[in-house]
């Protein structure tokens, strides 16, 4: 018992001297904790100090290094870095803000880097090289945000041929000024050269020759695209497209937004590619600029399930001629190929073959018609036509046109107005929701969101402060129509040499009558044409 009782006593220092080794040790572990969770957010931030002291924040999102927007190029091209790029650095490392809160507000340097460059320097390999002809008389209002919308979606080179307005010094001196632009003024040499064209020999243009207006103009694009091929081929472009200046490419069903990948993936076989074209549809009657204003576009035919289309034509015609209120058959982008030819504004040809054409079935040209009501009046102004049925007829080839130049030219203010509200301006909100439902109105905010970004990154701005103050006297001389540009002669002369030199003059007027009659085998023209009527539902149902 003694003995037992010594040992209880033995036994209770060794317990309590345990307890206290195990809080002595917790303690310690306790504040080895506590130190390391002090040190680590400590030693964090330090390294983020350090880092975001010496500027080398590479993956920071803010800064818009080429690396971090490789991903806006299309795959095969060089580098795959977006256009402009190449020699616009907006941050350098040394002007980094010490702070992350200056970073979102407004930085010196645009935000994105392909408006950072006003200039979009492409390098010589970015592939395929695309380029955009067109005949003008706009101002640089409609012109610059026309031009640098498709250099951001991928287009490198512009071939202008200029009058009216567009060939004014003050406007044109800018033009030229910008990297990838050529401008053709219309002169006597240009018309001259144009006189010898093999077009006036060709059968598939004849029945547009000698009439006014629109006619008109259809043949003077039709010969300016003639040389704007020769052109292209001359500047190693790979596909050439034809668009007027109220009109978008909208690339739709891209992998991204941008043409350069959308006809990269275009079979090696395939020679034309159509745009099915859709029609601004405005919502109120006092737009002043279209490609920012207008959100709403109807879609094409192409489109559109057949049921919907013929079953809606009604209600989406509201009483105009047609389901479109212009022209219905797209625009065309053609690879650039020997003998190739225009074959009116819409589409191309080839002398030897017949061209292998696929249409698209998401992108699409976006038309910006009658979107302002000025349109009207513009449009009168055009022509030297008599507001008559049998003139309009000789002037204008689709008949919206026609009724819009009777109505211009013997209506009031007011009850032209009034037309247009009836006629142009989709104003029945139940009416737009329920074409929206089903397809036939579409809601398209790309353009507006791209030309706004560019105008308000001042590339606009910049454009025209960057002008030279004055141009050379030859360039003055052609741009007021005088017999004295050298720069359009060579262009000209270089262009008869590739189509034959010794030409007649236009063929009379016999000459044109044998052609028509023999030309049942070659395909006429493709002129601007009117979408399916709801008449021919049946003939399609059959």
């Amino acid at each position: 018992m003694p003995s037992h009782h010594h040992h209880h006593h033995r036994s209770t220092p060794l317990l309590s001297s345990a307890t206290s080794a195990t809080s002595s040790s917790s303690q310690s572990f306790l504040s080895k904790l506590l130190l390391l969770l002090t040190l680590l957010p400590l030693s964090l931030a330090a390294l983020a100090f350090i880092l975001q002291w010496r500027g080398g924040g590479e993956s920071d999102p803010t800064i818009a290094t080429s690396g971090a927007y490789s991903r806006w190029a299309p795959r095969g091209s060089h580098h795959e870095v977006f256009p402009g790029m190449e020699t616009f650095s907006p941050l350098s490392p040394k002007s980094h803000s010490s702070s992350d809160c200056i970073n979102l507000g407004r930085s010196s340097s645009p935000s994105l880097p392909y408006y950072g460059d006003w200039k979009f320097g492409f390098e010589a390999n970015i592939r395929p090289k695309i380029c955009i002809t067109t005949s003008t008389s706009a101002g640089l209002e409609q012109i610059l945000p026309w031009m640098f919308y498709h250099k951001v979606i991928g287009v490198t080179t512009f071939f202008l041929f200029v009058e009216g307005h567009a060939a004014s010094p003050n406007v044109s001196k800018v033009l030229e000024s910008i990297p990838g632009v050529k401008v053709i003024y219309r002169t006597k040499e240009l018309e001259e050269q144009q006189a010898k064209s093999r077009i006036w020999n060709e059968t598939w243009l004849s029945s547009f020759f000698y009439k006014p207006c629109n006619y008109e103009l259809f043949v003077k694009q039709s010969l300016n695209m003639e040389m704007a091929i020769v052109m292209a081929r001359d500047a190693g472009m790979d596909w050439i497209l034809h668009l007027d200046t109220d009109e978008l490419i909208h690339p739709a069903g891209a992998r991204e937004y941008s043409l350069r990948q959308l006809l990269l993936d275009v079979p090696s076989n395939v020679d034309m590619v159509i745009f099915p074209n859709y029609e601004s549809s405005v919502e109120r009657e006092d737009i002043k600029d279209p490609f920012t204003e207008v959100s709403m576009f109807k879609k094409n035919f192409d489109h559109l399930p057949k049921d919907t289309y013929f079953g809606m034509y009604k209600e989406s015609t509201r009483g105009n001629p047609n389901y479109f209120l212009t022209y219905g058959n797209g625009k065309a982008a053609a690879r650039i190929q020997d003998h190739l030819r225009p074959n009116g504004a819409h589409r191309w040809h080839n002398y030897m073959k017949t061209p292998n054409e696929i249409k698209l079935e998401e992108a699409a040209v976006l038309h910006y018609t009658y979107a302002k009501f000025s349109d009207l009046t513009s449009r009168r102004d055009r022509c030297g036509c008599k507001p008559t049925k049998d003139d309009v007829k000789r002037c204008f080839m689709l008949e919206f046109d026609r009724s819009a130049f009777i109505i211009a030219s013997t209506a009031t203010e007011e009850e032209m107005l009034n037309w247009y509200r009836e006629h142009v301006v989709w104003g029945d909100k139940n009416l737009r929701l329920k074409l929206l439902r089903k397809g036939i109105l579409t809601r398209i905010y790309a353009p507006t969101a791209i030309i706004q970004g560019l105008r308000e990154s001042g590339v606009f701005s910049s454009v025209i402060s960057n002008a030279p103050s004055t141009i050379s006297k030859d360039k003055f001389l052609a741009s007021i129509d005088s017999s004295n540009s050298s720069r359009v002669v060579s262009l000209a002369s270089h262009a008869s040499r590739k189509i034959g030199r010794s030409r007649q003059h236009q063929p009379s007027v016999r000459k044109v009558l044998e052609i028509e009659a023999g030309a049942a085998h070659e395909e006429a023209a493709v002129p601007p044409l009117s979408p399916p009527a709801a008449s021919t539902m049946t003939t399609l149902e059959q």
